[in-house]
């Protein structure tokens, strides 16, 4: 391939992904606008549990990816039917992982709003919401789960497509718990979790009936019975998915830890400050989350590349997934930081939220360029099933760095040190990340990938299997 023919698959395969992450992250702004039309107290009540929201929504994204990362693998090296069995055994395990995340939610979320110092007057609401949301989490595993086989067997329109969906279904059903049924920031959760379900529906359907390389029919001799011992992840793949997945995990958790100490930072600071933070999360989020697209393009290039062992490839695709993303984030950010005023002014009408909201996004703009490095290489590493390293990297920076300057600088600051804390560690996160990439000890190619490979016995099996599916 050329250098502008890959150029041209990388931006092919990360613009539907990108307007599937803007997608989601608009249902974040659609919730706190909705919410923040009410008042500040519901935009503080989201906030405030936010975070431990992305805790858990992150564990299930890790544990999806030890096993969407595995079928692009077997993609590469043309093993689509250990892909499709790949699949099988993750819907069982990403269920049961979110099972137990779910337990723990509820367990928690009566006392969350107190352990976080925050106001009583959003204890309740904030218990409320949290547990609602603990209810999606297996409906969210296992739409992660189908979205990223999908998108790691190169299919990114039909997940891109179904979640930008799942973003006008969460519009109105947002509008109806909202605003009809008059059910507050319950209304928001109840919204949220139909539209989930309705669109894991749909990604089942389109991965497991309709695809034209991991429908399960392809497997004839299950056609027209149901054999639950495909179901039970074997010993090998859970290694693989736990070696890809737990770094991920850890480095999810973690850094969500530390978001939620920086919660409880900001906290005493009031709902004003609690509601600005939010506000400005949820906007900044615009900025970032065409990186979140460009990274999982490059998980699926990279990951193809190692499953059919060229290097070469894994090293290109990089630094062009690279390019694309400091550049598209760099843009965003001048964006960000123009239209400040005007973003906040769509999701709250609170003068002091606005104000406060406008000054910590301009602050947070330079920082776009390096945290797309982060993102982007980050992307790259999991393709390759490289995760501890940048793990320990992204938790280091987030604690070392970022902890220890908010809590330096709020209480002198307010929310601008907070916010001044996150810019300068995206920098040095970024850096970092670069640095990482630049060394090629991350492409090298492993003994245990080259045991993914398929015979030509295998591939006519696969021939004939469709065309029995076809006939049946």
């Amino acid at each position: 391939m050329s250098w502008q023919e890959k150029l041209r698959l990388t931006v092919l395969l990360s613009l539907p992904s990108m307007v599937a992450q803007i997608s989601s992250v608009a249902m974040q702004i659609i919730d706190a606008a909705m919410l923040g039309h009410l008042g500040t107290k519901e935009s503080a009540t989201v906030g405030l549990v936010s975070t431990t929201i992305w805790l858990f929504g992150g564990l299930c994204s890790a544990c999806a990816a030890g096993f969407s990362v595995q079928v692009a693998h077997h993609v590469g090296a043309e093993d689509l039917k250990g892909a499709r069995n790949i699949i099988r055994q993750g819907l069982c395990a990403v269920v049961s992982f979110s099972l137990v995340l779910t337990a723990i939610g509820f367990a928690i979320a009566p006392w969350l709003p107190q352990w976080l110092g925050a106001d009583r007057e959003i204890w309740a609401g904030a218990t409320e919401y949290l547990m609602i949301v603990a209810v999606a989490l297996p409906i969210l595993a296992v739409d992660m789960l189908a979205a990223g086989a999908l998108r790691c067997s190169g299919n990114i329109k039909v997940p891109s497509f179904l979640n930008a969906l799942m973003c006008l279904f969460d519009v109105v059903f947002n509008y109806v718990f909202i605003f009809i049924f008059h059910l507050g920031t319950a209304g928001a959760a109840y919204g949220t979790l139909l539209a989930y379900i309705i669109t894991m529906v749909l990604m089942l359907y389109f991965l497991a009936v309709k695809d034209k390389s991991l429908r399960f029919a392809l497997d004839t001799e299950l056609i027209g019975r149901w054999d639950k011992s495909r179901y039970i992840p074997s010993r090998r793949s859970l290694l693989k998915a736990f070696k890809i997945g737990s770094p991920i995990s850890l480095e999810r958790g973690v850094m969500c830890g530390a978001q939620i100490a920086i919660t409880g930072i900001i906290a005493p600071l009031g709902s004003v400050a609690i509601a600005a933070n939010t506000f400005g999360i949820n906007i900044e989020s615009l900025c970032y989350m065409p990186g979140y697209g460009i990274s999982e393009a490059a998980t699926t290039l990279v990951g193809q590349s190692l499953g059919a062992r060229r290097k070469d490839l894994m090293r290109s695709f990089a630094w062009i997934s690279m390019g694309l993303g400091m550049s598209i984030m760099a843009a965003m950010g001048v964006l960000m930081a123009v239209f400040a005023p005007e973003m906040m002014q769509m999701v709250t009408t609170d003068a002091a939220v606005v104000k406060l909201g406008t000054e910590v996004l301009r602050i947070e703009a330079w920082a776009e360029p390096m945290f797309a490095a982060s993102i982007v290489a980050y992307g790259v590493f999991v393709g390759s099933g490289k995760t501890l390293v940048p793990s320990i990297m992204n938790l280091a920076s987030i604690w070392v760095v970022r902890l220890t300057l908010a809590l330096l600088l709020a209480p002198s600051m307010g929310l601008h040190g907070v916010w001044i804390a996150m810019c300068i560690e995206l920098c040095w996160r970024g850096a970092a990340f670069l640095f990482r990439l630049s060394r090629r000890e991350w492409s090298n190619i492993s003994m245990e990938e080259t045991k993914i490979r398929t015979t030509q016995t295998e591939k006519e099996e696969l021939i004939k299997a469709d065309t029995i599916y076809e006939n049946y």
